[in-house]
């Protein structure tokens, strides 16, 4: 399924607030305008984690992901929602750090679960 347009969530973990947004995006340069965006609105976000997949002009897939530096490889963890959901575009998110560490469990799932539920959210819109 192609993303058409822009939905986003917000998600609570141990006071950290998780912002995802799944958006159209058919290459790279697409995210990275997207990550400048959300960089400029959530300034107190210390990551934006991020993956998209898409179809190049000749019909090969592409895929990339970013972690950001964050720990648990969450940009990974966000492309394999997009492949399972069968999604082409972009997914990002972006954290911003309550005061409790999560450990790498506990920051893979809450990523993923920002994720799901931007990718639920857009399904209900569509």
């Amino acid at each position: 399924m192609k993303v058409e347009r822009t939905v986003g969530i917000k998600h609570v973990v141990e006071r950290s607030r998780f912002f995802a947004v799944l958006f159209p995006a058919a290459g790279e340069a697409e995210v990275l305008k997207m990550v400048r965006l959300k960089k400029g609105e959530h300034r107190k976000a210390n990551h934006h984690c991020w993956a998209f997949r898409s179809l190049d002009e000749k019909g090969n897939r592409i895929e990339k992901s970013r972690d950001d530096g964050e720990v648990g490889h969450p940009g990974r963890v966000l492309l394999e929602l997009l492949r399972r959901k069968e999604m082409e575009g972009g997914l990002l998110v972006s954290r911003v750090f309550g005061g409790v560490k999560l450990g790498v469990g506990g920051v893979s799932r809450a990523f993923r679960e920002a994720g799901a539920g931007a990718i639920e959210a857009y399904k209900k819109k569509v």
